[in-house]
């Protein structure tokens, strides 16, 4: 009688925790393609390829002045003593080193730039996301970039673009 007994608690329990697993809302969504849609996240990228396009011009200016720079001094080679071509041979990897300087500055500024551009829209996203879970009663919502299999629980996708006005 007492194995039956918990037998049968065991089985009641068994239950309950599988009602529990089913009561959980679990939902996923595809937060880069959200944050891409919106509007913001389009003017950002506008944006950024602008700086980026102004970062390029002045690193093709400087490398364009170098090659010259380096074709002059080429051609002239013949006509100055060694010590002269040594020193311009210096001179010219300084100047390539300068731009590389250059481009890594640049890129870290453009890389500062789009993080901070972009913090503010990943939050209203965010925010969204977090607004239509309470309202819907989702417990869980997951990023479907990191889901290795799917089925069932419900792509909010849509529902939080059409929240945040995006198509």
């Amino acid at each position: 009688m007492k194995q039956i007994k918990t037998t049968f608690l065991i089985a009641i329990i068994a239950l309950g925790f599988t009602q529990f697993a089913n009561a959980q809302k679990i939902a996923h969504i595809n937060l880069d393609e959200v944050v891409a849609s919106m509007p913001e996240a389009k003017a950002m990228q506008a944006d950024m390829e602008k700086l980026g396009k102004t970062y390029e011009s002045e690193i093709k200016t400087a490398s364009t002045a170098l090659k010259a720079k380096f074709d002059r001094y080429t051609a002239e080679e013949k006509s100055k003593t060694p010590e002269e071509n040594q020193q311009r041979a210096v001179e010219v990897q300084q100047e390539q080193a300068k731009i590389q300087q250059l481009q890594a500055a640049a890129q870290q500024e453009l890389q500062k730039k789009q993080n901070e551009l972009l913090a503010p829209i990943v939050k209203k996203a965010q925010d969204a996301i977090k607004a239509y879970a309470k309202e819907k009663g989702i417990q869980y919502i997951l990023d479907a970039r990191t889901l290795i299999y799917s089925e069932g629980g419900e792509d909010i996708s849509a529902a939080i673009k059409a929240k945040l006005g995006v198509k």
